[in-house]
C-alpha cells in the first residue's frame, strides 16, 4: 500500500509539473493581455466546441487564476459536446476509406469515445475485447449485422457521455475473446477494411489511423521478400525492375504482418464480419498464377520485419517478440510502438490547435505530452487537456 501511495503521488507531481511546464511554453501566453475568463472561454471552445455556462466559466477562470489550467480543461471535458461532437468528429475519419467526418456514429467511434471517457489504457485500442453500447430505452439492441443501434443514438441526440457502457466483442459479435482486436474487429472497421480485397487494406489503414504513416512512407527494399504472397507479380508488365524497386519495398514488410488477418472477412450478403479460426480466407489465395512460387498463407502467424531496417525508427517495444498469431497480438505490437504514442498526440494537437506542430516550441510540447501519455497509462483525455492548455493562448 505504501508503494502504491508513493507511485500515485509521483504521478500527481509529474502531472502538475507537466501542466506548469506547458503553461510556460504556451504560445502567446500573456496574462496581461488575456484574463482568466477569456482564457477559460477559449479553452472551453477548443474542447467542447460551445461556450461554457457562466457557472462553469467562473470555475474554470478560478482554476486558471490558481495556475491549474488542467483542472479547467477537465471541467470543459465534462460538457456532453466534448463526447457527442468533438470526439465523434475526431474519430469518424478513422472508420472509413474516404476518411470522411460525415459518417454516422458506429461501434468503432462509440468504442473510442467510451475508452476516452473511462480513461481506458489507449494502448489496448487495437487489442481489447471491448465494445461500447448504450442501454437506452427505445434503442434497437446492438447487432453485428447493422448499425441501427448507433443510428438511433445519433438520430435521438442521446448523451453519449451518460449512455455508453462497456461490453465485450466476444459476447456481442460471437467471436472468441482471443480474436477480438479492439477497433480493428468492430463491425464498422470490418465493413470498411475487411470487405473484399486481400485484407491488406486493414493493415494500411491501421497504420494511417494509428501510427500516422501510409505505406509510401514505410518503403524499405532491404528486407527479405520470402512472405510476399503469390498475387504480387514479380515482373509487372514484364519488367522485374518494377517489383524490385517498387512493389517489394511495401510488400516485404506488409505481407508478413497482414497475415494476422487471415481468418477475417466481411460478408456483404450477411452484412457482418466473419471469423473462421484455422481456416484461411480464400482472398489470401487469389491470383496464385501471378507468381506460383510466392508465399502461400496457411495460418494467421505474423512477423514484424520492420524491427530491422529503416522502419525500426518506429520504436517497437523490446519487451515484445515481434511475432505472434492473430490480429490481437499484432495490435499489441503496433500500439506499443513509440510511433503509436506520437501519432495520438499529434492528432490531438492538430484537433486542439487547428494546425500541425510547426516549430521547435510546438515539437517540444508534443514530446512532453507524449512522455506523460506513455508514463501515465495512455490516457487520451489527459492528452486533450494538455494540448488544449498549450494552445489556448494561440
Amino acid at each position: 500500500m505504501t508503494q502504491d501511495r508513493h507511485i500515485k503521488r509521483a504521478r500527481r507531481v509529474a502531472r502538475l509539473a507537466i501542466a506548469a511546464a506547458l503553461l510556460l511554453v504556451v504560445q502567446g501566453w500573456n496574462p496581461a493581455s488575456a484574463g482568466p475568463r477569456e482564457q477559460a472561454r477559449r479553452l472551453h471552445d477548443r474542447l467542447a466546441g460551445v461556450p461554457p455556462s457562466d457557472a462553469v466559466l467562473t470555475l474554470m477562470a478560478a482554476d486558471i487564476q490558481a495556475s491549474n489550467p488542467t483542472m479547467a480543461a477537465q471541467r470543459a471535458m465534462s460538457n456532453k459536446n466534448f463526447y457527442d461532437v468533438t470526439l465523434k468528429n475526431f474519430v469518424s475519419p478513422w472508420t472509413n476509406v474516404e476518411r470522411s467526418v460525415f459518417v454516422p456514429l458506429n461501434d468503432y467511434t462509440a468504442t473510442v469515445i467510451g475508452m476516452v471517457r473511462d480513461d481506458v489504457d489507449f494502448s489496448t485500442v487495437l487489442s481489447a475485447d471491448l465494445l461500447y453500447v448504450a442501454n437506452t430505452p427505445g434503442a434497437p439492441a446492438y447487432s453485428p449485422a447493422n448499425n441501427a443501434h448507433y443510428q438511433y443514438l445519433e438520430d435521438n441526440h442521446v448523451d453519449l457521455q451518460a449512455a455508453l457502457q462497456p461490453a465485450t466483442q466476444s459476447a456481442l459479435l460471437g467471436i472468441p475473446a482471443s480474436a477480438a482486436a479492439g477497433v480493428m474487429t468492430t463491425r464498422a472497421s470490418a465493413a470498411a477494411f475487411f470487405v473484399a480485397g486481400t485484407n491488406r487494406r486493414m493493415f494500411r489503414f491501421t497504420l494511417i489511423n494509428h501510427l500516422c504513416r501510409d505505406m509510401e512512407q514505410m518503403q524499405d527494399s532491404s528486407l527479405p521478400p520470402d512472405r510476399i504472397r503469390q498475387d504480387v507479380s514479380r515482373s509487372p508488365g514484364g519488367d522485374s525492375r518494377v517489383f524490385l524497386n517498387n512493389c517489394i519495398t511495401c510488400h516485404d514488410g506488409m505481407d508478413p504482418m497482414a497475415q494476422a488477418f487471415a481468418f477475417y472477412d466481411f460478408d456483404e450478403m450477411a452484412a457482418r464480419m466473419t471469423y473462421t479460426p484455422g481456416v484461411v480466407q480464400p482472398k489470401y489465395l487469389i491470383n496464385s498464377d501471378n507468381f506460383k512460387t510466392g508465399y502461400v498463407t496457411t495460418d494467421d502467424h505474423w512477423n514484424n520485419y520492420w524491427r530491422k531496417g529503416a522502419n525500426q525508427v518506429l520504436g517497437f517495444d523490446s519487451a515484445l517478440t515481434g511475432g505472434g498469431t492473430g490480429a490481437k497480438s499484432l495490435g499489441q505490437e503496433l500500439a506499443h510502438s513509440d510511433a503509436f504514442a506520437q501519432c495520438q498526440v499529434e492528432k490531438v494537437f492538430r484537433a486542439m490547435c487547428f494546425r500541425d506542430p510547426g516549430n521547435a516550441q510546438d515539437r517540444q510540447a508534443v514530446s512532453t505530452i507524449k512522455s506523460s501519455f506513455k508514463s501515465g497509462g495512455y490516457k487520451m483525455k489527459q492528452v486533450f487537456a494538455d494540448a488544449a492548455v498549450y494552445c489556448m493562448g494561440n
